[in-house]
């Protein structure tokens, strides 16, 4: 049997504060604000390169460089505030619906307006691309859904089975025959533009501000409310979880690159980020102004969310150099090179997966190699001999403890060999997780020793060091056990006091939590006795 080196003790992590991912997102640099000419009520970033962004705000869409977050340019070709500025998936033209009941679609690069769709009647305030990148969807308050064919300029679906405003919308990537709608009336509704009907219809409990697909080609996330609703369309509709830790009507949705996190922008101010694996809140950031829209680039190094005041924030993720190049591999491996036949020889493979490894000769510490010929004496003394940390010693402690080697490494020592055990014991013995170890050493210390220890002046000192430090420890434990009595009386008293004025008097609410505050201190204190 092959000898397996000395590990470290483990002991259990101490819990940290905050949530979970709050680490990633604190990468964000501080936000830039930007101050646009109106409420920024949609952000969205180019699924290309370099994800460039589109702010809706007022009369304008405009562009901001997705690498340095400068305007690059402005589309003024509105007559009306403008709503839901939206890439095509190869992000070359953009789609928007405006206060004059016009749909126009633009062409990103010279900013003309290569169509303009007119059939609604009311504000347009929902526009998306089909995924067959030849139709446009748009929702408007005339309560009636249409897709737009470019080429030919015309209405291929209506459909007017809303009965309020429909200010929502998306597409199924995965499904280019379906998309959805979301309105005031407090419906979904998934059409099918085959059927040229509604295949489902979903009923909330508030009217509906965003609906966003998620990868797949059947779940979505609705929002309603101070709520966030999962569906599965394959299911008939049916709803998965909901999402409940807004204050105020959630707005604004969008997922990361993964699909594994959703983002939430509300009224109450925050952004909030959610597991889509467990749907619980992983983190939690606050902004100056209610939160109309977000948005995060599919590089996730920008992250911009647009307010009511005006002012949307855009903060920035710094890619390291080691990232960087991962990405940068992953696009080089075309067809036919060497990258490509070369990729994977790299992998390191995850926790899960089976390895087969051949043996290797792993380089043993002096202790080990000592440890391995049973050499327990001189194990003791290497492993102290070079300030190792406190938890190596502890460790090999606990191992001649197992082996029963505990005597035979401190049997034989002269004042010079005793030192360093004494002054480690001294100093380690008030820690929580040593103390009964090292009250195990110091007996056995005294067992062997016990005769000779005024032959030495050292030896002495060191015990005289170890003694004051236990008389410290047994007095902080008086101190505590009398400190517990004081507070078990002040609660008895307290408690009596309230029957007392049970009756009597109307200040039951102070006193009860007068008594619980005292009860929390009790509990407090005799934690720490023990």
């Amino acid at each position: 049997m092959d000898f397996k080196p000395l590990g470290a003790t483990r002991t259990a992590r101490a819990v940290k504060r905050g949530l979970p991912e709050a680490g990633y997102w604190k990468k964000f640099e501080s936000p830039v604000l930007v101050k646009e000419y109106g409420m920024v009520t949609s952000l969205e970033f180019s699924p290309v390169k370099p994800h460039d962004l589109v702010a809706t705000a007022s009369t304008r869409l405009q562009l901001y460089n997705g690498r340095t977050g400068q305007l690059k340019k402005s589309i003024t070709r509105f007559n009306s505030p403008a709503h839901s500025g939206s890439f095509r998936s190869d992000g070359k033209l953009l789609v928007a619906g405006d206060e004059s009941n016009l749909v126009q679609v633009f062409d990103v690069g010279s900013r003309a307006i290569l169509r303009t769709f007119k059939g609604h009647t009311d504000p347009v305030h929902i526009t998306r691309f089909m995924p067959n990148r030849t139709q446009v969807f748009s929702g408007s308050d005339d309560t009636t859904v249409h897709v737009w064919d470019i080429p030919s300029q015309a209405s291929v679906f209506t459909s007017n089975e809303h009965s309020d405003y429909v200010r929502s919308g998306c597409v199924f990537a995965e499904n280019p025959n379906l998309f959805a709608t979301g309105s005031y009336d407090h419906t979904v509704r998934i059409w099918d533009t085959r059927a040229g009907s509604c295949a489902i219809k979903i009923a909330v409990d508030d009217p509906v501000e965003s609906v966003l697909s998620l990868p797949g080609a059947s779940v979505f996330a609705v929002a309603n409310g101070p709520s966030v609703q999962m569906f599965d369309i394959s299911m008939g509709g049916r709803p998965l979880f909901s999402m409940g830790n807004h204050e105020k009507t959630v707005t604004s949705l969008c997922l990361d690159s993964n699909g594994g996190r959703l983002l939430a922008g509300s009224l109450d101010h925050h952004v909030k980020v959610y597991d889509l694996q467990t749907y619980k809140m992983t983190y939690s950031s606050n902004y100056p102004a209610p939160v109309l829209s977000v948005a995060l680039s599919p590089d996730e190094t920008m992250l911009a969310v647009g307010m009511t005041s005006g002012v949307f924030s855009l903060r920035r993720r710094d890619v390291s150099a080691k990232e960087q190049a991962q990405v940068e591999l992953k696009e080089r491996t075309v067809y036919g090179t060497r990258a490509y036949f070369m990729r994977g020889s790299s992998h390191k493979g995850v926790d899960d997966d089976l390895r087969i490894e051949y043996k290797r000769s792993r380089s043993l510490a002096d202790y080990d190699h000592f440890l391995r010929k049973f050499e327990y004496s001189r194990a003791l003394d290497a492993v102290l001999a070079n300030n190792r940390a406190g938890v190596t010693v502890i460790s090999l402690l606990q191992e001649l403890v197992h082996r029963d080697g505990l005597g035979s490494a401190l049997s034989g020592r002269d004042e010079l060999s005793l030192d360093p055990i004494l002054r480690f014991v001294s100093k380690y013995i008030n820690h929580p997780r040593y103390t009964q170890l090292l009250i195990r050493v110091s007996n056995v210390i005294l067992d062997i020793y016990g005769d000779l220890i005024y032959d030495s002046t050292r030896t002495s000192e060191l015990l005289v060091r170890l003694l004051s430090k236990i008389r410290l420890e047994l007095r902080l434990h008086q101190d505590l056990t009398l400190m517990l009595g004081s507070m078990d009386m002040l609660m008895s008293a307290c408690e009596i006091s309230h029957l007392k004025a049970a009756n009597v008097s109307e200040d039951d609410d102070h006193i009860s939590a007068s008594a619980t505050v005292v009860k929390a201190t009790t509990l407090a204190v005799k934690s720490a006795a023990n």
